[in-house]
């Protein structure tokens, strides 16, 4: 059983739901647990928010990525919040940063490192993963596996 298999099998088992909002990671999260049988058990609702304005309509504070920019934990965590309560799930986890890429929009922070919160019954849990591969694909595929196994752990 891969990784996201036995995420899917461990949500299950304890009747958990998980949302996710997606920048970093393209909505890698949601299709690898859609390949899943039985992700719909799991995954009622997920979105990908590659701009500012997207992640404002789905419920950040417009003020957080202001202060602490886009690029942020802060950030991450109002995603992990956001779409947490928008879908009434379980578990909300928010993934933004860069997979070594400069963003022409959003100058500032570290090309190279994506923040991760989950925001699971009634806490915070922060992550940072920093790209190593040279390609996006494998950085994509690296970080989906790390944040199976950050979820993993909590359960």
């Amino acid at each position: 059983m891969d990784m996201i298999e036995k995420l899917v099998h461990e949500l299950t088992e304890k009747k958990l739901t998980i949302s996710f909002m997606e920048s970093a990671s393209g909505g890698g999260l949601a299709n690898a647990v859609t390949n899943v049988e039985g992700a719909s058990e799991v995954l009622g609702f997920s979105a990908v928010t590659y701009s500012n304005e997207f992640k404002i309509k789905m419920g950040v504070p417009q003020d957080v990525i202001l202060k602490y920019t886009v690029y942020s934990m802060e950030t991450a965590k109002e995603m992990a919040r956001s779409i947490k309560e928008f879908s009434h799930s379980s578990i909300g986890v928010g993934v933004t940063g860069k997979l070594n890429r400069v963003d022409k929009y959003n100058l500032y922070g570290d090309d190279h490192v994506v923040f991760v919160a989950v925001f699971y019954q009634g806490q915070f849990y922060e992550y940072s993963y920093r790209a190593q591969k040279k390609s996006q694909k494998e950085n994509k595929e690296d970080l989906i596996l790390f944040i199976a196994e950050r979820i993993l752990e909590l359960l």
